[in-house]
């Protein structure tokens, strides 16, 4: 047993997290290959290497995928310093290569200078598409405004399939459930964002990110594009380039007459509080939202207008309401902040208020119990679901609500800080 042991604490020396072995680089110049500045790690890899996600079988172990900035070409190599099978008999390591190879397509380099090679032909990549929108952010570092585009393109635009193809490997690191689509299926949109580079005197393109946007049909003749993946490559994220990207879809789709509203698929907190901030910039200047029409509550107007001029529903709409009012009430004021917080309260509580008859029929009582439940997913995000108010005790009650409230209003205030900085 002791041997077992012993043996049991070797081979635990050849396990590797695969968060830290996977290097990412989008290069740009043949010298960020050995400058470790420009590498990044995954902050998933599940979805290849398991739950635990380790690699077994290697130490050392260093998996490289690195990228052409602009049109994405890949070199991709495994370094190690020793492998397991060198050591021990009967022990076999994990075929790492095997699992990279069926996320990322084929016609990869595998060694440095093949890679080089095809860097300096970088120049001749351009963006894929239609351009929607260009925009600039100052860069402290580079104490210059760097300029970015967003670009609109659909898999007619040649060589975009193939570049499609090495752009959606990213997703399987960065965000937890992540999935490849159906590109054949027409219905998809893509949005591209590049940031505009100089080298050697010349212009390039640097990948920034993307999002994917299906267009369902709403019964007779309207369409619900609805996001589906959106991604910021790490080194661009927190630059706002997610603000600009989900503004000019949004605009996009705003001009179309045959659009009725835009949603998202299971959009993630940080999709949420960014929607908001980009909602209630595009919302602030209908005369709906001022601040006298806001102190007299929500209503159908806010609900028409902004789905007919945004393309914003009901529920997100609602959203905007609370956190423009938050900035149009003196919440040093009793009054202003007590109709306030009431305001908020009876949406958070509204749809599952208890019902305090007792059920004649229990079948048909069980039977609104599971409307009701159903009602609650539709109408709030899980962060405003209070635990069935109804089945538990009324101070506890009181004290998740007043908590559920308190999140939204710390939420609130960050969107209206980032907004009085825009």
């Amino acid at each position: 047993m002791a041997g077992l042991t012993a043996m049991e604490k070797k081979l635990a020396e050849y396990k590797c997290n695969t968060n830290e072995a996977i290097q990412l680089k989008l290069v740009r110049f043949p010298e960020d290959l050995e400058d470790e500045n420009t590498t990044f790690n995954p902050e998933y890899s599940h979805q290849v290497f398991g739950d635990d996600e380790v690699a077994f079988g290697y130490k050392g172990l260093k998996i490289l995928l690195y990228y052409i900035a602009g049109n994405l070409s890949t070199l991709f190599r495994i370094e190690y310093t020793s492998k397991v099978n060198e050591k021990f008999d009967c022990v076999e390591a994990d075929d790492v290569e095997s699992k990279i190879r069926e996320i990322i397509p084929p016609g990869f380099c595998t060694n440095t200078d093949d890679f080089v090679s095809l860097l300096e032909k970088e120049v001749n990549f351009k963006p894929f598409g239609t351009l929607l929108h260009t925009y600039s952010i100052h860069n402290e570092e580079a104490g210059e405004d760097i300029t970015y585009q967003i670009y609109k393109a659909d898999m007619t635009c040649p060589g975009f399939r193939e570049y499609h193809e090495r752009l959606q490997t990213f997703l399987m690191w960065f965000i937890e459930t992540a999935s490849f689509i159906d590109v054949d299926d027409e219905r998809w949109n893509y949005f591209l964002v590049f940031e505009k580079y100089n080298k050697d005197g010349a212009t390039l393109f640097a990948t920034v990110g993307y999002m994917t946007v299906y267009n369902y049909y709403v019964y007779p003749d309207k369409t619900r594009p609805r996001v589906s993946q959106m991604l910021i490559l790490p080194p661009f994220q927190g630059e706002g380039h997610g603000a600009q990207l989900l503004e000019t879809v949004h605009r996009y789709y705003m001009s179309s007459p045959t659009v009725l509203d835009i949603t998202a698929e299971d959009p993630s907190e940080n999709y949420v509080k960014l929607r908001d901030f980009v909602l209630v910039k595009l919302c602030q200047d209908l005369l709906c939202f001022s601040p006298v029409k806001l102190m007299e509550g929500f209503s159908q107007e806010m609900v028409t207008e902004a789905q007919q001029k945004l393309k914003i529903n009901k529920q997100h709409t609602r959203r905007v309401y609370e956190i423009l009012r938050l900035r149009a009430t003196n919440m040093g004021d009793a009054e202003q902040s007590r109709s306030y917080r009431l305001d908020v309260k009876r949406r958070l509580i509204g749809p599952y208020k208890p019902n305090n008859l007792p059920p004649k029929n229990p079948f048909e009582a069980a039977q609104k119990k599971q409307r009701e439940l159903a009602k609650m997913r539709r109408c709030l995000r899980p962060e405003e679901m209070t635990n069935q108010l109804n089945q538990i005790d009324l101070n506890l009650q009181r004290e998740q609500l007043e908590e559920s409230f308190q999140q939204l209003v710390s939420d609130y205030r960050r969107v209206l800080e980032r907004l009085a900085q825009a």
